[in-house]
């Protein structure tokens, strides 16, 4: 039984779509990702002498974000990205799995 042709650029909109929406998601979240990373790196260099009003375990801030905070942060953004790609890509998929079961024959 030959299929409809509207049938096949219906879906391809669709799988067009899912990949816009996963593409939009996934360039938001690394944007935010680097701009926190940016901030931490360059901030607290750029930021030292302020941030060393601030203590932390006995510490100045500036000294404890440069020994220990940012690679802590880096760490955590790894971990968020990574956790959130997983959710991001998982979705993308259960989507793109719907979209051909309902477009192939029975």
């Amino acid at each position: 039984m030959p299929t409809d042709p509207t049938d096949d650029i219906e879906a391809r909109r669709r799988l067009e779509r899912a990949r816009a929406i996963h593409w939009n998601r996934t360039r938001r979240m690394s944007l935010l990702l680097l701009a926190v990373w940016l901030a931490t790196g360059f901030g607290t260099v750029f930021f030292a002498r302020e941030l060393a009003r601030f203590e932390v375990f006995g510490w100045p801030l500036s000294f404890y974000m440069a020994a220990q905070g940012a690679a802590l942060v880096s760490l955590t953004i790894i971990a968020i990205y990574a956790w959130r790609m997983r959710r991001l890509d998982r979705q993308y998929h259960d989507n793109h799995d719907d979209h051909d079961r309902m477009a192939s024959p029975p």
